[in-house]
């Protein structure tokens, strides 16, 4: 559905829209393809006149495990790939702020990196007991452009968003519940997830995509003002000598 990439599943279900990270031998860890496909679902939601609510989760026992090794050592050998890469990670986070519809996240798994922001860019999100965030971003050499610290100050302390983005430590269920960062903890998140955006769908129309919008303009307003900042860091950071340092380690460990 949508033209999307194997690696995204969009299924229907009435004005239900289900969408599945569907890298599950990888624990959804993300490539030049599922990057792309998350870059343009948004705008092809906003395009579906049938789709009144949508739930995003990941296939297998992960939500999404961050940056794919191997696609971090392909975005520092090419130019091009790093420049489109930016770019799509702008528009991610600039479409999933703008989607005309409640999203709804399952956090099934581990929600790294990116993984972080999908569930923060989410309108109402669910996370499975034994799941945690986290945003190893500055732990690998790099800025986080589309990851939890664009995000997180917005929606936790200050002083909790700068632990966790420096230090990139594992953020337990009950630790997130507890912060706000989810809205429920419970053993099956996705089936929790589909019955809200099921509710959610039987409301008045004009009256809920309108009021999320107004709320989402303040979220909005919060990350335009760092988004170009953090893009220029993140290409840059792409180039450092810790980032080409760190990924040579990661990809000889993933080797051995």
């Amino acid at each position: 559905m949508y033209g999307m990439p194997a690696e995204i599943k969009v299924e229907a279900d009435g004005g239900l829209r289900i969408i599945t990270l569907n890298r599950p031998d990888h624990l959804n860890a993300v490539n030049d393809a599922l990057h792309v496909g998350l870059a343009k679902i948004w705008e092809e939601l906003n395009e579906d006149t049938g789709a009144r609510a949508a739930v995003i989760t990941g296939a297998g026992r992960a939500f999404s495990a961050g940056g794919d090794f191997t696609y971090l050592d392909e975005l520092r050998n090419n130019e091009a790939l790093r420049q489109k890469t930016i770019k799509h990670g702008r528009d991610l986070v600039i479409g999933m702020v703008r989607c005309r519809i409640p999203v709804v996240a399952a956090v099934n798994g581990p929600a790294v990196g990116l993984g972080c922001s999908l569930a923060a860019l989410s309108d109402i999100v669910y996370m499975a007991e034994t799941a945690f965030f986290a945003d190893p971003h500055v732990s690998i050499g790099l800025v986080a452009a589309d990851g939890g610290p664009l995000v997180w100050p917005s929606q936790i302390s200050l002083l909790h968003a700068k632990e966790f983005a420096f230090t990139g430590v594992r953020i337990k269920a009950p630790r997130a519940l507890e912060l706000g960062m989810v809205n429920h903890v419970v053993e099956d998140p996705l089936a929790e997830a589909i019955t809200c955006a099921t509710k959610i769908m039987e409301l008045p129309q004009q009256a809920l995509e309108a009021t999320k919008r107004l709320m989402n303009l303040q979220l909005e307003q919060s990350v335009m003002a760092s988004l170009d900042y953090a893009n220029l860091s993140e290409y840059v950071s792409f180039g450092t000598a810790d980032f080409n340092t760190i990924v040579d380690g990661l990809i000889a460990k993933q080797k051995a």
